[in-house]
Formats: structure tokens, sequence, C-alpha cells
């Protein structure tokens, strides 16, 4: 099996800054792309930012200029740079990865628990 684990999230200050980490781990496998999504209580999951293998990168209009989606390829990991946070931005935050398992030659589409994050005074 293949697993995603984040990291980073918690209680922060608006204004304030974090660092949102994803690992993928297990099977031999190769990743097309990976991303962010985030689900605030009561609404719908949405689309953070996002990062092909080619390292084209996409960002929802409420986030760019603040936030930053970067790899480390050697390590399977997909980071998120959150700065000059808002209230707004509280949510459980979700890392996304579509990947092709080498072993099967099939392509499937896997999430992460989700991680914390907390804006508020």
């Amino acid at each position: 099996q293949v697993q995603l684990v984040e990291s980073g999230g918690r209680l922060v200050q608006p204004g304030g800054s974090l660092r949102l980490s994803c690992a993928a781990s297990g099977s031999i496998f190769s990743i097309n792309a990976m991303g962010w999504y985030r689900q605030a209580p009561g609404k719908q999951r949405e689309l953070v930012a996002a990062i092909t293998s080619s390292g084209s990168t996409n960002y929802a209009d409420s986030v760019k200029g603040r936030f930053t989606i970067s790899r480390d390829n050697a390590k399977n990991t997909v980071y998120l740079q959150m700065n000059s946070l808002k209230p707004e931005d509280t949510a459980v935050y979700y890392c996304n990865a579509y990947l092709r398992q080498i072993a099967t030659m099939t392509w499937h589409d896997y999430w992460g628990q989700g991680t914390q994050v907390t804006v508020s005074s």
C-alpha cells in the first residue's frame, strides 16, 4: 500500500506563517502530481495548490501571493509554505497524490488523513 502522512498543522496567530509537509511511502510508485486541499466545517473541499512532476503549479485565487507549494522528488515529499495567514485559512488540510504503482502499472488517487490548521488570536 501507499501512505500519505501530513504534518505541521497547529494553532497560529493571524499574519503568522506555517509549513505543512506530506511524505508518500510504501510500495514502489511514480508520482504524476501532488497537491493540497482544505475543508472547513460545513464547506466543500477545495483545491489550495498543486504541483506536477514537471514542476507546473496551480493555486487557488485566495492564496496566491501568500502560499507556495514545492516538492522534494528524492524524498517523495510535498510542502506547503503558508505566509500571512488569515482566519479564513482555518481548515483541515489534506495531501493528495495521483500516482502509478509499478507492480500493477495502474494509476491511483490517494489522500492523507489531514492536519488541522487554526488561525486565531
